[in-house]
């Protein structure tokens, strides 16, 4: 069943017609093809945080519009070019319910009693580290039997190295339905995650020119070596409250998280969004969006994209890694025509594509609705763990500010004026968070930070950790 972009203003007039509205602009648009399932009833008004009735008086305007059709077993999905009947669902093998995996004693994350090595996290790798214990394994396996009982033989072969077409085609819908990006098939390349993504993106660019590109400040330290090593000479801009400040930008190209900044969480705001396009348009410059931890969203209505806004100056990547796991090595770029020509080209000459039954796997989970609803399931879990490390923090140590928690999988936390960067990591670290210091990320000054991981945390250990802490930082002082 497919997940929505939708927008509600509160207090801007009747929820249901915006939500009528919102879903009849994006089937004349073509976001929603004809066929696409919606998501029931209750499952969409949880995500939109409205009552199930309001949805329900929506759909009910759209099927007597003719927009849906509704059928008991079926459920409602946008009216088939063929509506004399509904078409029958694509695999109508059912997955056994998912189990979660048996894990030895020493695999699983925060067990009682067990003592984590010195600085080491078992609460998550890295901040942003998924709960890679409720991968959808046994929907996962039924995709790739799926594929290797129903692909020709010559689908296993060297393909285009831009990604096999029935990957591109189930991905360039999902993102103009979910992402409200305005993207094709043939303007997506495939590629082995944002990293390589962003790797091939500046190798083509530099080969035009030397580029100066623009980066937020604070950023991730883990990307400054793989944007110097494409070649590009970076500009840090600092960010603030609002996202990117636009005003303080220079150089060729910017590299923006605006759905979700790492590490601050914020999101790039409307004016802020419109600068930066008058900015991208005034100099023929590129915009480098990298779709981080959209999926993800509790506490507000979903941000499209910017590549919807400006498809001709933004090139988009994003990736399977928060949604699904990083061991995948999945993601995408989607760019102007001549750009994405190049990328193709580049990744053939590279390593002659990603490797493909991963990629008929993945169309096949986007296609029958396994990946909606793994999003679904997952951003209901993690809200309800962030929900519990904030209260927990807030009650036990109400003078750290909590900041970014409106999306992703990591707190923002910004440290009293006393309190030690390093020291406050590495007394989370032998709790078993996932915390970093955000000074390293740094190159202009600012308060002591540090951004925390939740959503390999356990609800019930949230309080335990924070009060762990909390004895930790008693009387501390600066190093």
């Amino acid at each position: 069943m497919a997940d929505l972009h939708i927008q509600i203003k509160r207090g801007k007039g009747a929820i249901a017609g915006q939500i009528a509205s919102e879903l009849r602009d994006s089937i004349r648009g073509g976001r929603l093809t004809p066929g696409t399932r919606l998501p029931a009833t209750r499952d969409l008004a949880t995500d939109l945080q409205v009552s199930r009735g309001v949805v329900v008086e929506a759909y009910e305007q759209l099927v007597a519009e003719g927009f849906l059709i509704s059928r008991v077993g079926v459920g409602t999905q946008v009216t088939p070019k063929n509506a004399r009947g509904v078409p029958k669902p694509r695999d109508a093998a059912r997955p056994r319910p998912e189990r979660r995996p048996d894990q030895r004693p020493e695999q699983r994350s925060g067990q009682p009693g067990r003592t984590p090595a010195r600085g080491t996290s078992y609460y998550g790798h890295r901040p942003t580290s998924p709960d890679l214990s409720h991968f959808p394994r046994e929907r996962w396996l039924a995709a790739v039997r799926h594929v290797l009982t129903t692909v020709p033989s010559d689908a296993l072969d060297y393909g285009d190295p831009g990604g096999v077409p029935e990957l591109r085609e189930e991905l360039a819908g999902y993102l103009r339905r979910v992402r409200a990006a305005d993207v094709r098939p043939e303007n997506l390349v495939i590629v082995g995650g944002v990293a390589q993504g962003l790797s091939l993106v500046l190798h083509v660019l530099t080969q035009q020119r030397p580029i100066r590109l623009a980066v937020e400040d604070p950023t991730s330290h883990r990307q400054v070596p793989l944007l110097r090593r494409a070649g590009a000479r970076l500009v840090p801009v600092p960010v603030d409250e609002h996202g990117l400040d636009v005003r303080r930008l220079s150089g060729d190209a910017v590299l923006v998280t605006p759905a979700h900044q790492y590490p601050t969480g914020v999101v790039l705001s409307p004016p802020r969004r419109a600068a930066l396009m008058e900015w991208a348009y005034a100099g023929d410059r590129a915009i480098l969006e990298d779709d981080y931890d959209a999926e993800f969203r509790f506490d507000r209505d979903p941000v499209g994209c910017l590549q919807g806004l400006a498809p001709d100056r933004v090139i988009l990547s994003g990736s399977v890694s928060k949604a699904l796991a990083p061991g995948l090595r999945l993601g995408w770029v989607a760019a102007p025509p001549d750009l994405a020509e190049a990328i193709r080209r580049a990744r053939g000459e590279l390593d002659l594509g990603s490797p493909v039954i991963e990629q008929y796997a993945l169309a096949h989970f986007l296609r029958t609705g396994g990946y909606d609803k793994h999003l679904r399931r997952m951003r209901r879990e993690y809200r309800r763990r962030r929900d519990a490390l904030v209260t927990a923090l807030g009650a036990e140590l109400p003078e750290v500010r909590v900041k970014g928690i409106d999306a992703g999988l990591h707190l923002y936390l910004e440290l009293p004026g006393g309190w030690s960067e390093p020291r406050t990591v590495r007394a989370a670290r032998e709790l078993g968070l996932s915390a970093e210091a955000v000074g390293p990320m740094r190159e202009a000054a600012g308060p002591p930070a540090m951004v925390v991981g939740f959503a390999r945390l356990p609800a019930h250990k949230a309080v335990e950790a924070v009060r762990g802490l909390k004895v930790s930082m008693s009387g501390q002082i600066s190093d």
